[in-house]
Parts: structure tokens; C-alpha cells; sequence
């Protein structure tokens, strides 16, 4: 799509500034004032902070421990005290924060490498590195964030810098050409697409902030067609793992990294080449993957989860608005704006990406008034890419997960149902823990929150769904009509050999203003135990679970029900759920196993 347009890039490929530069005083004080009181205050409070220390011994604890969360917290809390210093003093315009600033730059300047120990390596499932090599930098996703802050900060800051000394700005074009566009021109690093292997959300992540380096710096034209000519070929590697109806395999969490940075690849691109790039707009695909987050949206921060998604997620910003806009999309304007004005910090406090909270600060106050979503943001949707089945009805927002357990960041949750009443978690989908090394590796399954048997599904004498394209879900039929929605699909395939299933039909239906209900039939030689997991203390009785004052579960064909209390002591997960949640396990009496939800 992109690439057979590289020989029609013009001769001059022009500047993009992300935002206004310090001295357009007159733009910055379009900002409200409630939201500049808020930026200047967080820069007053970093301005009485120390900068972290960061020593070899940090970088190095991934590697002996499978910590990562310790090192981050010293690496992106330099970033964000930047990032509050330069926005307090784009507001401001009074030189206050600039010394600091200074500092700033010059400490990240100085750091050894700025990829993350977690993927200080050369190949895509490559051994990693104890520490960084500064003669052979990494490309990661947070080198090209580290870059994109740095470039931003000198489009917008410029002259201020400069009167402090040329130095500055030069130090920091250095370090980009260094660890930034030399290795990015000179090498090839797996997530910029090659043949047919699968990319993810690094793809557009990564090319997204590159572009918006390499354009925010005064960088010489050849290097500027060189960069976009290999960026338009890593969007093509990764639009071609989108299904066209757009959905994210790898969640709504993801979307954000993921189809939201190929707009602002896009938004780059479209500017420093007027004219050329605004045809993939009108795209039904790229169209797709924009409304994607709002037909994800249950209600508030709610979203359905899957994969590392969490069921928690913040609310949109001015990026979501703007996609809408872009691809043409009022709907997910109208949902964009509607979530954005509920939000309590619209500056986007815990972000670091300087050009999204710049774009936060000018475009937001653009946006029309709060307004309810648009009402086709809740409509019923199935995406055969993923096998992702919604449906509502007022009461019940129901999704059941089909696909396979080699999507992106996949949890063997083929065939997992999650289901929230008006508006609350019935049955959920617990989400990821803090990352670790763990969570990437081939131990990556003896996490508990990956396998099936706690999600809710069912488990053959302790055998559960296995990793792999190869496990899906097969016949899978799909119905919509005015009464009721329904998606049917056999999840045998899901399952290794061992569990010796021959067949296993699950149909889900959500009768619209009435119930859910879930009939399980399946074929195979061992006993089968249906696990299914809520965030509220159950009670149950033969042929009854009670979820508090929510509602009920009527069951069928079970045996005795037994309930595991499980405690969450994750802090990411403690972000969606309370400090214990529960697992109800339900045996098979037969072969038929049938819950009417109300």
C-alpha cells in the first residue's frame, strides 16, 4: 500500500513541527487556564526534585533477576520530569525551567544505551545483553521514544536552547545520528518487516517516532527520503497482519501503540509531503482499525480485555479525536470527545511522549463540548480477523474471544467469554502482571494469568489450552437480529492431544433485554471442570451462583461447584481489580453443561 508510492515522494520533503514553538506566546495561551495551572505546578514540583540515579547495576538487574519494572521506574521517571520541565516552561515562557532542562537533556544524552534492558538485543528472540554496547546501539521502541522527546524538545525549544549555548541542540543531534538514524538506515532490526513474519505494535510504534525525529530536526533531504522510504515499507509489513476489519490482536491496550501510531505516521507524513499521503485516509481498513477502541468501550474506563490488555484503561485524548477526524469517522469523534471530557487530568500527567501532551495541550481545547457517545460506538460487531464476537443490549454487554492462541501478546483464551451488567464486571478476563523477563519467555505459560483454566473456560483432568496458530477455533457461525445475538464455535482445537477431545460447541447468546446464556456440549475421554473467573464474591448452591447484588448464574448438568479466592497483590493488575477476585470451578455431571445468566 504505502511502498508503491515511494517514487512519487517529492524533492523536497518539508519540516514538521510537533506543535508550537516557546515563543508563539500567543498560541500557548490558548491553553485553559485551570490546565496551565495544573502543567506549571507539576514543574515546580519536579524543578524541587532530584534526577534518579541510574548506575550499570540497574541495567544489569534484568538479566540476573527477570526485573524489569525497578530499572523503568529510574528511566521513565527521568523522562517524565523532562517532559513536566519542558511543558511548564511552554506555558510559561519565562526561562525558569530551562537550566533544568538542561540537565535533563544532558543526563539521557549521557546514558549508555536507551533500549531497555528487557530488549537489549539484536534478533527478535536474541539472548539479551547484561548492558548496553555504545558502539552498536539498539533500536527499541523506547530508543525511539527517547529520540522523539529529544528532537521535540529542540523544535519547540530551539532558540531558548541556543541562547544558553549552540551546544545543546548540537549535543543532541549527535547523540540522535548515533543511536537513532545511522542504525536505523545501516541495519535491519526484525520489527521493521521482512518476508512474511508477523510484526506487532513495535512496527508503527517505532516508525511513527522515527518519522517524527528525523523531521523535527533540520536533517539534510537525502536522509529524509532514506528514513521514509523504509518507514512506508515497515507500515506495509504491518497493515499486512490486519485483518481488514481492523481489529488489534493484541488488544485495546495495544491499539494505542499500535493503529493510533500509524495515524501520527500518517499526520507526519501527510504534512512534510502535502497531497501524497491523503488517499490512504479514505482507506476502509485504516478507517476500521481507528474505530476499533470504540466499539472495545463497555462503559467509563471499562473495556472488553484480551491478550495483555487490561480491563482498565485511561480515557481517550485529543490523538483518538483526531483519528476520527482524519479517516472521517464522526463516530469515533463524538465517542473520543465524550471520553476525553470525563477525563480528570487532560494533560496527560503520567505520559512522556512530549508530542502526544503538546497535541493534548493545543488541540484538546478544540474539541467540541462533552456530548454522549456517538450510539453506533455500542452496536453488536463480530471481526473474523481475531474471531472477536460484541453484543449489547442495554443491560448486558457480552464478548466472547474465538481466534487462536498465536495472536499477539495471546493468553489460550479461545473461546473466553467476558461479560459486564449494566456497566459492572460480571465475568472477566483477569489481564497481565507487571512484565517480567518471565512474561516474554518460553516460560511465558507457567504465568497464571496466560492459561486457560483461569479464564473462563473449561479444563480436561488438568489439561489445559495450548500456545500456537495451531490452536483455534473451528466452525465458527455468527447471527445478529433484532432479538438476540448469538456466535457458536467449537473449541476443541484449542486443546493439546492429551486432553482427548473429540469436539467441544460453545454457543453464547445474549437475548436482548431478557439474558445470557452459555451451553456447553462437548465429546472427549476425560472429565471436563469449567472454570469461570468474577471480581465478586460468589456464593453458590447446586444449581445457583449469586455474584452479590449483580446478579445470578442458573446452571445445568454441573456437579458440586467449588469456589478459589485468589489475592492480587500486582499493582498492574490491583489497577483493574480489587484485592481479591475468585474462581469458580464447575464439573461436567455429563456431557451438556448449560448457565442462564439474569
Amino acid at each position: 500500500m504505502f511502498s508503491e508510492i515511494s517514487g512519487e515522494l517529492p524533492d523536497v520533503l518539508g519540516d514538521f513541527t510537533p506543535g508550537a514553538v516557546c515563543s508563539d506566546r500567543a498560541r500557548w495561551s490558548t491553553v485553559p487556564q485551570a490546565v496551565r495551572d495544573l502543567v506549571i505546578q507539576e514543574a515546580e514540583e519536579t524543578l524541587a526534585r532530584a534526577w534518579p540515579l541510574i548506575a550499570a547495576s540497574d541495567y544489569q538487574e534484568f538479566t540476573a533477576t527477570g526485573n524489569r519494572s525497578r530499572f523503568e521506574e529510574l528511566y521513565f521517571t527521568r523522562r517524565r520530569m523532562l517532559n513536566n520541565l519542558v511543558l511548564g516552561e511552554l506555558i510559561e515562557g519565562k526561562a525558569r525551567f530551562l537550566p533544568k532542562i538542561v540537565d535533563g537533556i544532558f543526563l539521557i544524552a549521557e546514558e549508555s544505551g536507551w533500549q531497555l534492558p528487557a530488549h537489549n538485543a539484536y534478533e527478535r528472540s536474541g539472548a539479551r545483553l547484561p548492558l548496553p554496547d555504545n558502539s552498536q546501539p539498539v533500536v527499541d521502541l523506547f530508543a525511539a521514544e527517547t529520540a522523539a522527546l529529544l528532537a521535540t524538545i529542540v523544535a519547540l525549544l530551539r532558540d531558548e536552547l541556543d541562547g544558553i549555548s549552540p551546544e545543546i541542540t548540537a549535543r543532541v543531534e549527535r547523540e540522535i545520528e548515533i543511536r537513532i538514524l545511522s542504525p536505523y538506515l545501516g541495519r535491519h532490526f526484525w520489527w521493521m518487516g521482512r518476508g512474511e513474519e508477523r510484526m506487532n505494535n513495535w512496527t508503527a510504534w517505532i516508525s511513527q517516532n522515527v518519522l517524527l525525529t528525523v523531521f523535527s530536526l533540520k536533517t539534510s533531504q537525502p536522509t529524509r527520503h532514506a528514513v521514509v522510504k523504509k518507514a512506508l515499507g515497515s507500515l506495509d509489513a504491518f497493515l499486512k497482519d490486519y485483518a481488514e476489519d481492523g481489529a488489534c490482536e493484541e488488544g485495546v491496550l495495544y491499539y494505542r501503540h499500535a493503529a493510533l501510531c500509524l495515524h501520527g505516521a500518517l499526520t507526519i507524513l501527510d504534512r512534510v509531503a502535502p497531497g501524497l499521503f491523503g488517499r490512504f485516509w479514505q482507506q476502509p481498513k485504516i478507517r476500521n482499525m481507528a474505530e476499533y477502541i470504540a466499539h472495545m468501550h463497555v462503559v467509563g474506563r471499562y473495556y472488553f480485555n484480551f491478550a495483555d490488555s487490561s480491563a482498565v484503561v485511561e480515557p481517550c485524548s485529543a490523538r483518538e479525536y483526531l483519528f476520527g477526524r482524519a479517516v472521517g469517522s464522526e463516530m469515533l469523534a463524538e465517542f473520543a470527545a465524550s471520553d476525553r471530557a470525563a477525563s480528570d487530568n487532560p494533560h496527560l500527567p503520567g505520559e512522556w511522549n512530549l508530542w502526544y501532551r503538546v497535541q493534548e495541550l493545543l488541540a484538546g481545547p478544540t474539541l467540541p463540548a462533552a456530548a454522549p457517545p456517538h450510539p453506533a460506538s455500542g452496536r453488536d460487531i463480530f471481526y473474523p480477523g481475531i474471531g472477536l464476537f460484541i453484543a449489547r443490549d442495554g443491560q448486558f454487554s457480552l464478548a466472547v474471544k474465538g481466534g487462536n492462541n498465536g495472536e499477539g501478546h495471546n493468553h489460550n483464551d479461545v473461546g473466553s467469554v467476558t461479560l459486564y451488567k449494566n456497566g459492572r464486571p460480571f465475568l472477566i478476563d483477569v489481564g497481565v502482571e507487571t512484565y517480567t523477563a518471565k512474561t516474554f519467555s518460553a516460560r511465558r505459560y507457567e504465568i497464571w494469568t496466560m492459561q486457560s483454566t483461569f479464564h473462563n473456560l473449561p479444563t480436561f483432568a488438568g489439561v489445559m489450552q495450548s500456545a500456537g496458530e495451531a490452536f483455534g477455533a473451528r466452525d465458527v457461525e455468527v447471527g445478529f437480529d433484532e432479538g438476540s445475538a448469538r456466535i457458536s464455535l467449537d473449541i476443541s482445537g484449542a486443546y493439546p492431544p492429551e486432553a482427548q477431545l473429540h469436539s467441544y460447541r460453545r454457543v453464547v447468546s445474549l437475548l436482548r433485554g431478557r439474558h445470557v446464556e452459555i451451553v456447553d456440549t462437548y465429546d472427549g475421554g476425560k472429565p471436563a471442570v469449567l472454570s469461570l473467573m468474577t471480581c465478586l464474591a460468589p456464593t453458590a448452591g447446586p444449581d445457583r451462583i449469586d455474584l452479590a447484588d449483580l446478579g445470578s448464574i442458573f446452571v445445568e448438568g454441573a456437579g458440586e461447584i467449588e469456589i478459589d479466592e485468589i489475592v492480587v497483590d500486582d499493582a498492574r493488575l490491583r489497577s483493574a481489580w480489587p484485592e481479591k477476585i475468585y474462581r469458580l470451578r464447575l464439573p461436567f455431571a455429563g456431557r451438556l453443561l448449560k448457565m442462564r445468566i439474569v
